[in-house]
């Protein structure tokens, strides 16, 4: 198997599970390119732990982990299968720096994890481990963590971090028109731009800075643990290779891009 890239992901509003705007395309444009996982191992923004944690279920739920949505988003379902033997291992890696890592059998897979996976693999047929996110880690140390995760790829594990490229929710415009592709609030786009910059550029200590040397950082970012997992994914990458996947903005201010890095990139399409 060639080796995969990782992934990182702007999963959104809930609401993209049922309304797939221009973003659920791209997800499944990116399922159908890349040869199929053994496994994937997702970081998501919305399992927030100070302990290194992962899911061990053979049969994860799908947790709903949101509100005030309509009564159909409730009733979807991603039956995909666990994999214990992928926690274990992961487990073991984080194990062998001092990271005392433990196995959760109760957990299952947040909105973070379970939307985009419904259209990168609609048959929910392939294992999924999700790993917990500490948001009091700093970039550079989430980036150190994707280092070590970073053979997982050779052995046919996709590395999926879901985040939000920004994401203020006290400025969503939620009468904003959807069919109006990338019609954000300016700032979104100076953000995103120097973020993109920087990851082009391979900049990892300014980017590891961005709170202080980002233009509109803390807007963009009220709390920074949606582009956490973006530092994840970088580290996790073999090589400096970026493709951008995908580009929009959803109810003005919450930036949809998916990006895919690492030599596996070279599988997809750069903004299909």
């Amino acid at each position: 198997m060639s080796r995969l890239p990782t992934l990182f992901i702007s999963h959104g509003s809930p609401m993209l599970a049922l309304e797939p705007g221009t973003t659920g395309p791209v997800l499944t444009r990116i399922g159908q390119q890349l040869p199929k996982p053994k496994a994937v191992l997702v970081i998501s923004a919305h399992w927030l732990t100070q302990q290194p944690t992962l899911t061990s279920s053979a049969a994860p739920e799908t947790i709903h982990d949101f509100g005030g949505f309509p009564r159909a988003l409730y009733a979807l379902q991603y039956p995909a299968p666990g994999s214990p033997e992928l926690a274990e291992q992961v487990q073991a890696i984080l194990r062998e720096i001092g990271l005392d890592a433990r196995l959760d059998a109760q957990r299952g897979l947040d909105h973070g994890a379970w939307v985009p996976l419904r259209y990168l693999y609609p048959d929910a047929d392939i294992p999924v481990v999700q790993l917990s996110l500490n948001p009091s880690v700093s970039p550079k140390l989430q980036f150190a963590l994707g280092q070590l995760l970073r053979g997982l790829s050779d052995e046919g594990v996709l590395i999926l971090a879901s985040g939000s490229f920004t994401h203020n929710l006290g400025e969503l415009h939620w009468d904003s028109p959807e069919e109006l592709p990338e019609a954000g609030d300016p700032y979104v786009d100076q953000f995103r731009d120097w973020v993109i910059d920087k990851i082009e550029a391979h900049d990892i200590d300014a980017l590891n800075d961005y709170r202080k040397l980002a233009p509109h950082a803390r807007r963009a970012h009220p709390t920074d643990e949606h582009l956490l997992p973006l530092f994840v994914a970088l580290g996790a990458a073999d090589n400096t290779k970026v493709v951008r996947l995908h580009k929009d903005v959803a109810l003005g201010t919450l930036a949809m891009d998916v990006f895919a890095f690492g030599s596996g990139g070279g599988l997809l399409k750069e903004n299909g």
